[in-house]
């Protein structure tokens, strides 16, 4: 099936595939730059990142599901705002995370539960306030930890392959994350831990699938006698290409059951992480090959 799409090039579209990449990261990327010159509001930040108050009830029943869009329901009704999330801690536990909340508030909010999972007060509620200088470092470690990573595979794909390629490697990771980033704001997902969590593993995902370009890039390099660089590399994408498809879609798969059968916790965790399986598929497929031609100028392959 793919012998019928083999004649398109990569490589000469590239301004195409750059065009589309340049649209899907403006809204991350403008609204990254703006967060930190100081504008609020853009990012839907949670307790993780500008503190807030977490709520801990021990109750005398399992917590599934149910329990937690109830409990959610129950905070609503308490004080007329959503929390920021509803997840079970352990089978009995339940733990709700909200923005920073008056005195009132919380008294509010741990009568309406406790009074519809008859709570004992004193023994299966705890309420603990978390400052925004937590989440300032929090901010700071997930900044350190993805600028950590980005530099080792920089490091990893020049040694492995050449300088340029790794140049084209990083290009890509910083492409994939600046679109999730844009998602994030366009559909306003609290940004919390999954979010460090998220990036991370598409980083991870989005580079093996490159490497395997890369690999039959160099495979190609020593095998095919005529041609320049350019064909070189639209010919080692299609030769890879069943293989980040199927890669891609059974991966989706995955997540897209968790996306809806899970719990809101997961839910915001799996989206994020499909966004990134696609955008990953897509810039290791369109962007890192012909960038690695664009930085190495297509110039002329020699045996």
């Amino acid at each position: 099936m793919m012998e019928k799409f083999r004649g398109f090039s990569f490589t000469k579209h590239f301004k195409l595939f750059g065009i589309l990449s340049l649209i899907l990261v403006s809204v991350g990327l403008v609204s990254l730059i703006l967060t930190v010159c100081g504008v609020q509001g853009l990012f839907n930040f949670d307790i993780d990142f500008v503190g807030g108050t977490t709520f801990e009830f021990q109750l005398p029943t399992q917590v599934d599901k149910n329990v937690t869009d109830r409990a959610a329901e129950l905070f609503s009704q308490a004080i007329g705002k959503s929390p920021s999330s509803v997840t079970s801690s352990g089978s009995n536990g339940l733990r709700i995370k909200a923005l920073e909340l008056t005195d009132e508030e919380v008294e509010a909010v741990r009568n309406a539960v406790a009074q519809a999972y008859d709570v004992d007060i004193e023994q299966g509620y705890q309420v603990e306030r978390v400052s925004a200088s937590v989440g300032r470092d929090l901010s700071r470690s997930a900044f350190t930890a993805s600028l950590v990573a980005v530099l080792l595979i920089l490091v990893y794909i020049a040694f492995r392959f050449e300088f340029k390629s790794g140049l084209a490697a990083v290009c890509a990771l910083v492409h994939d994350l600046l679109v999730m980033l844009s998602f994030y704001v366009i559909f306003r997902i609290p940004f919390n831990i999954n979010f460090i969590a998220a990036a991370l593993t598409i980083l991870g995902y989005s580079i093996n699938a490159t490497i395997v370009v890369f690999d039959r890039v160099r495979e190609n390099r020593k095998n095919m006698k005529t041609g320049n660089f350019a064909q070189i590399v639209d010919t080692s994408i299609w030769d890879t290409m069943t293989r980040s498809i199927n890669t891609t879609v059974t991966t989706l798969i995955v997540m897209l059951m968790l996306l809806i059968l899970g719990v809101s916790s997961i839910r915001n965790f799996a989206l994020p992480i499909c966004i990134g399986i696609v955008c990953g598929c897509y810039s290791s497929v369109c962007l890192s090959g012909p960038l690695w031609n664009l930085f190495s100028k297509g110039r002329a392959h020699r045996a």
